[in-house]
């Protein structure tokens, strides 16, 4: 039994350390989260940072960014701003049921896949994916590529069609990277700045 225990735990422990890259990616100074973050805290407006996170994280994001934008001009600024960015981001991945490190350096390796993808919507082509995902894979991939790039346009303050485009764009990412869960939509995690801007 604590043969079988072990076992388990190794398990375990090896699939977190097999889906740590992709995991971490979405907190990374360059990743879209941070991104729009700062984006919104530019602009005063959240929902550049809130389509990043299911409706019921909302509240708690709204409150820190508040808090950021009091704070601007003082001597707290920037500690507030890193206080909401480390909040929109903790939020966002406990919505995928994902732990919360701290946001990554910038200059964070990532797979190739990854970088890819990023290229691929960037592009609004899927060819920069093109022998890096096996052959079974690619007609799935190619469905949820085109499903992500043909909700890429959106208002930035229209919430439900943001958060349907980043539903669309983690389960497009989830896949190139090796991931069949279907996950979410609060909790999806997504790549650089080109998946944050609005078109």
């Amino acid at each position: 039994m604590s043969i079988l225990n072990t076992l388990r735990t190794a398990a375990r422990a090896l699939t977190v350390a097999l889906i740590q890259p992709a995991s971490a990616h979405c907190d990374t100074e360059d990743g879209p989260a941070v991104q729009d973050g700062r984006r919104a805290l530019e602009t005063g407006n959240p929902n550049y940072a809130l389509k990043w996170v299911h409706s019921a994280g909302e509240e708690e994001v709204r409150a820190a960014f508040d808090a950021a934008q009091a704070a601007r001009g003082g001597q707290d600024a920037a500690q507030a701003a890193r206080a909401f960015l480390a909040t929109l981001v903790r939020v966002h991945r406990a919505g995928e049921g994902a732990g919360f490190d701290g946001i990554q350096p910038t200059g964070t390796e990532l797979p190739a896949e990854v970088v890819a993808a990023d290229a691929a919507l960037d592009a609004g082509t899927i060819e920069p994916l093109r022998g890096l995902i096996p052959d079974d894979r690619w007609g799935e991939l190619e469905k949820r590529f085109t499903v992500a790039l043909a909700k890429k346009r959106f208002e930035v303050d229209d919430l439900d069609a943001a958060r349907d485009y980043v539903a669309a764009y983690v389960h497009f990412f989830k896949y190139a990277e090796g991931e069949d869960e279907h996950h979410h939509q609060g909790g999806h995690h997504g790549s650089h700045e080109h998946a944050v801007h609005q078109h």
